[in-house]
């Protein structure tokens, strides 16, 4: 099963995607595992025999609790999607159990592919100011990759903020093991196209 479109997929088309996925199309024990830190998922030998690549993307996108509050609002609206070749719909809210339809331009059809957010974390310390916001999306059933990815905003204790992307993926459909060394690649151009519409919205009046 495989979601296609000739045009940007409309809200009808992707509500009939998300309600067709279905269920996760990983193991359930690495469920959540995108919220655990880059070096641990790097030290998971069972992850990486189950054929997963990770992938990991982090920039500054500013500084200061300003920064970073414009950081969470970003996410929160869905602006690290706000390409003209990949989005998700703005209105989509971030909750646990959440599905939603990621919408991309590969070549000459649109790709829809559905997801669900499997947590939400957000941690802040008054004392040292440090603060965190992010979440964590999962494939699910029509989806060309199984894995999870998530996306996440940091102030640390110089008050510098950061956007994290932290994935772990592999082939989920004949299409994605024939093309998985560009899947590849489109990853990470999506990442660094991510990473700069954050920071552009981060610095933005």
């Amino acid at each position: 099963m495989v979601f296609l479109s000739w045009a940007p997929p409309a809200p009808k088309e992707q509500k009939d995607c998300i309600n067709k996925s279905g269920t996760f199309n990983y193991d359930g024990k690495y469920r959540g595992a995108t919220a655990k830190p880059l070096s641990v998922l790097k030290e998971d030998k069972e992850l990486s025999r189950d054929g997963f690549l990770i992938n990991h993307s982090k920039i500054m996108v500013g500084s200061g609790s300003d920064a970073y509050e414009k950081g969470k609002t970003a996410l929160r609206s869905w602006r690290h999607f706000g390409l003209n070749w990949a989005f998700v719909d703005p209105k989509t809210p971030i909750e646990n159990g959440v599905k939603f339809c990621v919408c991309v331009k590969e070549l000459f059809p649109w790709l829809r592919m559905p997801l669900q957010v499997v947590y939400v974390n957000e941690t802040k310390s008054r004392k040292t100011k440090v603060a965190s916001f992010g979440f964590g999306g999962g494939t699910l059933r029509g989806h060309l990759l199984s894995g999870e990815e998530r996306f996440s905003i940091e102030m640390d204790g110089n008050q510098k903020v950061w956007y994290e992307i932290l994935s772990f993926s592999k082939p989920a459909h004949a299409l994605s093991v024939i093309g998985y060394p560009y899947v590849f690649l489109r990853q990470k151009y999506f990442a660094h196209q991510s990473c700069d519409a954050v920071r552009k919205f981060v610095s933005s009046n």
